[in-house]
């Protein structure tokens, strides 16, 4: 869908996004869809946006506490894609949040909050 993406092919995928599609989902997937600014997409993922080799030695370099917290369900970011991205940092915590997609602080805030509260305890 990459590149090819309409606003009927992104509606149609937007419950996939969440861990379970309620009011509260729907909600904030209205108000997301108010913020998407696709000339700022568009520079982010251009051909020749990234250096790979610069962003892995930058992020090994950066020895700063990270907490990667992944929705189990999160088909956006993957749990294993979030397992990858944690391995690139010297000192990085990985936690996937059960039940949840890529908004994982709306699918269980308390989950989200509990997790995120202890990493910084």
């Amino acid at each position: 869908m990459a590149g090819n993406a309409t606003t009927g092919s992104r509606k149609a995928i937007d419950p996939f996004l969440y861990g379970r599609w309620d009011a509260a989902a729907q909600a904030h997937q209205a108000t997301h869809d108010s913020h998407r600014n696709a000339e700022a997409a568009a520079a982010f993922g251009a051909e020749g946006a990234f250096d790979p080799d610069a962003t892995r030695t930058a992020l090994a370099a950066f020895h700063a506490p990270v907490l990667l917290l992944a929705g189990e369900f999160d088909l956006n970011t993957p749990p294993s894609a979030a397992a990858e991205f944690a391995e690139l940092f010297p000192n990085a915590e990985f936690a996937v949040q059960p039940e949840a997609g890529h908004h994982p602080w709306l699918d269980d805030p308390d989950r989200f909050v509990a997790t995120t509260a202890t990493f910084l305890g």
